[in-house]
């Protein structure tokens, strides 16, 4: 890797794929997975150099990433991941519980059975992520357990909001990650999985919002704030 490009999740890449939308997806991924360093920049030059192709598509995708707030542009037009403070990293811990709630409870009506059984094995292959410590791993099969919730319902709209969450979070999903065994002393999709099977709202909000408030999110102000310094 070139020495102004960032570390670049690797993809697989259809054969209808653009340059742009792969380009696009390899960064967004890389950012959810906590693999970009908030405050370094990020240089067209440097991505298309690394993956062997014009500023142009580089330059639309960094553009989309930007809007979704994954990526911000500084005042000297340097492109950076956003550096966390306190205030907002707690405000998207609160959105994100706000919107998954929401998107498990519209949910619900859609739950099948055979769905709970799909969940409960991604579950499985989670703890053996966690066993391994495979962090990247870990919060691609996490997101995709939250995700099988959500599109349950068909007519959801939510989705790209969570991700916009799950991007901005990125660097911290990482954090949680690497302190699961520590902070986790429920297993919260478990307790998710039953009140799916159970087809408990009450319930199910309950152990979505411990869920995601489980490692980071609970830290005490003062050993965020080392975190995020």
């Amino acid at each position: 890797m070139l020495k102004d490009s960032p570390a670049l999740f690797e993809i697989d890449r259809p054969e209808n794929m653009t340059t742009q939308e792969y380009i696009y997806q390899r960064l967004r991924k890389s950012i959810m997975l906590g693999l970009t360093v908030p405050g370094k920049p990020i240089t067209i030059r440097g991505i298309a150099d690394a993956l062997e192709t014009s500023p142009t598509p580089v330059r639309e995708a960094l553009r989309r990433l930007s809007t979704e707030h994954g990526l911000k542009m500084l005042p000297n037009r340097r492109i950076v991941v956003p550096q966390m403070t306190s205030i907002r990293f707690k405000e998207l811990i609160l959105l994100r519980v706000t919107l998954e709630i929401h998107a498990a409870c519209a949910a619900l009506p859609f739950i099948t059975n055979h769905l709970v059984n799909d969940l409960s094995d991604l579950d499985l292959e989670i703890d053996a992520a966690v066993e391994k410590e495979n962090y990247n791993q870990q919060i691609i099969l996490n997101q995709q357990f939250h995700e099988l919730i959500y599109t349950a319902n068909s007519e959801q709209v939510i989705m790209p909001m969570i991700e916009s969450i799950w991007l901005q979070l990125g660097p911290f999903n990482r954090i949680a990650a690497r302190n699961i065994k520590e902070f986790y002393v429920v297993d919260h999709h478990k307790e998710i999985l039953s009140a799916l099977h159970g087809r408990h709202k009450e319930d199910l909000k309950v152990a979505i919002n411990a869920d995601i408030k489980g490692a980071v999110g609970q830290l005490h102000p003062d050993a965020l704030e080392r975190i995020l310094k």
